[in-house]
């Protein structure tokens, strides 16, 4: 296979089909499940196509079940694909070659890689160990990780006493100690409290500024997305539904935007709704919802009837904006069906 730059990614008609057994309840369920069981197909993947090039980073998302973490998986070579073909730096993943594991790492949030009775340290030498880093990357890598993401005072303690951001940022550094040039994050901030989110994203941002690494991150926090990534994909069912930046996610909406308005004196719901969709009012402080082609007319009659102290336009929240899209989609299939 052609080799290509390291850290490039090319997805053709990837494609998962996990089979199902069936069995009905109880003792005679089992018996004739023996005898017979019952089988269906599930595509968890379904021809997703793409390219990363080298250094960009991607948001991946998609609500729960969507393929996201099985697409992950793939690309990382702990799954293989039921068809279609990935291709990672020139490296076929399901083939696991120790050239394609060391320029890759994948970080599940929900999953732990450090041995949960040793210190922190204990696990970034194992991994020293099974990636062959030199000692002296070794030891520039553990000053630099120490540095970004504060790791002084938590590495000699057990991995079951730290507190559950301590965990993640070490969770990181040992998977990132081998420098790979392309990282899978699945959800690397779940459960963390904001400021330690904001700490995970200053690391990843400062790793792929640093090391030029390609990173696609999957996250229900959608702050996680608009701080990273610049180009978003989004998986619906096991199908790419959309493939470029968040300006132009926001187009993929009913067209909407939102209008906030700081009143000075409060306005009855029931009078705002000639404006727009009134999405919130207590009193004073107004949020609208108001068709794009009609932001600025109404605007204007909202600036001319109404005593406004303020007033901001606004693309909808990128969470509403990605609802309405899994609805299209959803609802597209079902007259497709």
């Amino acid at each position: 296979m052609t080799n290509l730059n390291p850290a490039s990614v090319q997805v053709r008609n990837l494609r998962k089909q996990y089979a199902v057994h069936e069995k009905e309840p109880g003792l005679l369920g089992s018996l004739r499940s023996f005898v017979k069981r019952k089988t269906h197909y599930v595509d968890a993947v379904k021809g997703v196509t793409f390219d990363l090039a080298p250094g960009e980073v991607v948001g991946f998302l998609g609500p729960n079940g969507a393929g996201k973490t099985t697409t992950l998986k793939m690309l990382s070579g702990l799954l293989h694909p039921s068809g279609g073909q990935a291709t990672i730096g020139g490296f076929e993943p399901r083939r696991r070659e120790t050239a394609f594991l060391k320029q890759i790492t994948l970080v599940m949030g929900q999953k732990q890689q450090l041995i949960w009775d040793l210190p922190a340290l204990d696990s970034f030498l194992v991994n020293q160990a099974i990636y062959e880093i030199p000692d002296e990357q070794y030891h520039a890598t553990m000053r630099e990780f120490t540095e970004v993401l504060d790791l002084g005072g938590i590495l000699k303690k057990q991995v079951r006493k730290l507190s559950l951001g301590e965990r993640m940022k070490c969770e990181l550094a040992a998977a990132l100690l081998h420098r790979p040039k392309i990282l899978f994050l699945d959800e690397p901030t779940i459960g963390l409290d904001v400021n330690m989110q904001e700490a995970v994203r200053e690391f990843v941002r400062e790793y792929n500024r640093r090391y030029d690494a390609t990173v696609i991150l999957t996250s229900h926090y959608m702050a996680d997305v608009t701080a990273l990534a610049k180009r978003i994909l989004v998986i619906d069912k096991g199908e790419l539904v959309f493939d470029g930046d968040l300006a132009h996610l926001a187009e993929q909406g009913s067209g909407g935007k939102t209008v906030k308005l700081q009143l000075r004196y409060p306005a009855e719901s029931t009078r705002l709704s000639q404006y727009g969709q009134v999405v919130s009012n207590d009193g004073l402080s107004v949020e609208l919802a108001i068709p794009r082609s009609e932001v600025s007319a109404r605007a204007a009659r909202l600036l001319a009837d109404l005593d406004v102290a303020d007033l901001t336009v606004e693309d909808p929240p990128i969470e509403a904006i990605m609802a309405e899209l899994f609805g299209k989609h959803t609802r597209r299939e079902e007259v497709t069906v």
